[in-house]
């Protein structure tokens, strides 16, 4: 008999009166049940949240760093059964699912770090004008208000991990609401949490259905949004609340530009193998997988058979088995339609070099190439291990190529001028320039977000507290400066 996990409401454990299950993608076998918060309890988190909003702003900084640390510490501690059970409610290899937890452990000891040195306040003479002699004005940051964070399910702890660890350093009450394909890993941060002196109320993790979330998006007592998901339903959350302030982070479809003076044996192997790793990684969703190859036509024909044979070495299987690199999407739903662009797009007149091939879930790690401007895969986010590569002349045709997107988050540069790499970062129309590697890497200390439909706002602790605090200035006067 399947246990059901309970949801954290203000800091303690609680039950409704639903459940839904968590399924495996891989086997679907039942992982988990899950409560469902019930209307009123929903509402009690929310007024938990508001009620201690000045409490926790005022909490002394070492209280929420020793929270933080605390949860870095036990992540650590319990590193292999969370990776387990990320790897069972996503589908997500093991290998990669060991990774997430190692991102969250940094996250938290970040932001425990910035939880220390965090408000300090900055001091600005105001003498430098008559006007202003005697005075002095010390700025410091406060939060906006309470923080509702909607998690996604690709990486089910970690950008759990974004949403609370910087809400908790910044002193900003938090609710997260995990998704409902991959709640539990989010539901282990209300066990870790739950074992440190936050106040009550200044955290809860919500298990609600999302039906149940434009109420919750509407609350006036929830003035900040940080949302990880598709553009379609970040746009309309942003639209249903113009007033608030909203952080969206809402994906791409990356390219790797490969220029001419990466020419190599070793550079091209090297560019080959990346991509085709953080193609597939994640069964290709994540919001950062490359999904187009734009390659100089003095490097394509060397480069292109390389991608393909690094394509085909990628293993395909149990999410459980160590060797697998590519897992199950998180859906037999979300396979379908991925196959369904990729005919759509061999229709058109595309390519087929490798792949293309549906098992349930599971999609084959897929290479593409001539695919018509015109295909959703063209244009749109695939967010699965599908890869299309692309042909251009020259530096000036390969950045004009990686604009022509209505998306705009990361994009690498195989290159190795310094030159050509500040070109590329003054060019390039996206939140981050990964030079001489794939555009998936991230560091969870750094800003991260992109421009144009990617969404609006940065993660990466330090940007995210700032993104949640407001600056409020204070003036002294009569002071002999």
């Amino acid at each position: 008999m399947t246990s059901t996990h309970a949801f954290w409401l203000a800091g303690r454990q609680a039950t409704g009166e639903d459940t839904f299950d968590v399924t495996s993608p891989w086997d679907g076998r039942l992982v988990g049940k899950v409560s469902v918060p019930t209307d009123a309890q929903v509402e009690e988190a929310v007024a938990a949240a508001h009620a201690v909003l000045d409490e926790f702003a005022a909490t002394p900084a070492h209280v929420r760093a020793a929270a933080l640390d605390h949860v870095s510490k036990r992540l650590a501690e319990r590193t292999e059964e969370i990776a387990q059970l990320i790897s069972a409610e996503n589908g997500k290899p093991i290998k990669w699912a060991r990774g997430e937890v190692g991102r969250a452990v940094s996250v938290f000891r970040f932001a425990a770090e910035e939880a220390r040195r965090f408000n300090g306040g900055e001091a600005q003479r105001l003498d430098t004008d008559a006007g202003g002699q005697g005075r002095l004005a010390v700025t410091r940051r406060f939060p906006k208000g309470v923080v509702l964070g909607i998690a996604p399910f690709n990486f089910p702890l970690n950008l759990c991990a974004h949403k609370v660890a910087p809400a908790i350093a910044a002193g900003a009450p938090i609710i997260l609401k995990p998704a409902p394909a991959t709640p539990l890993s989010g539901l282990i941060l209300g066990e870790l949490l739950a074992e440190t002196d936050l106040p009550a109320g200044s955290w809860s993790v919500l298990t609600v259905t999302n039906d149940k979330m434009p109420a919750l998006v509407q609350d006036e007592r929830l003035p900040v949004i940080s949302f990880t998901g598709s553009d379609k339903v970040g746009y309309a959350i942003e639209a249903s609340v113009p007033h608030k302030h909203c952080t969206l982070e809402l994906g791409g479809n990356a390219a790797a530009v490969v220029l001419a003076d990466y020419s190599s044996d070793e550079d091209l192997d090297w560019a080959a193998s990346r991509i085709a790793t953080f193609s597939n990684y994640q069964a290709g969703q994540s919001c950062i997988s490359v999904q187009r190859v734009i390659a100089d036509a003095a490097v394509y024909d060397r480069l292109l058979p390389r991608i393909v044979a690094a394509v085909e070495a990628q293993g395909t299987g149990d999410p459980s088995d160590p060797s697998t690199d590519v897992g199950p999407l998180v859906s037999e739903d979300a396979a379908k339609r991925v196959e369904s662009w990729v005919e759509e797009a061999v229709g058109a007149g595309a390519k087929l070099l490798t792949g293309g091939k549906r098992d349930g879930a599971t999609y084959a790690p897929t290479v593409l190439t001539d695919v018509p401007a015109g295909v959703t895969l063209a244009t749109e986010e695939v967010f699965g291990p599908v890869l299309t590569v692309q042909k251009v002349d020259g530096e000036a045709e390969a950045f004009a190529a990686v604009n022509d997107s209505k998306f705009g988050l990361q994009a690498g540069v195989f290159t190795h001028d310094l030159q050509t790499a500040f070109r590329a970062h003054r060019a390039l129309e996206v939140g981050g320039v990964v030079i001489g590697d794939a555009p998936s890497y991230r560091a969870d200390q750094m800003p991260y977000g992109g421009v144009k439909q990617s969404g609006v706002g940065r993660e990466g602790v330090r940007s995210a507290m700032d993104d949640y605090t407001y600056e409020r200035v204070l003036v002294l006067t009569g002071l002999a400066l």
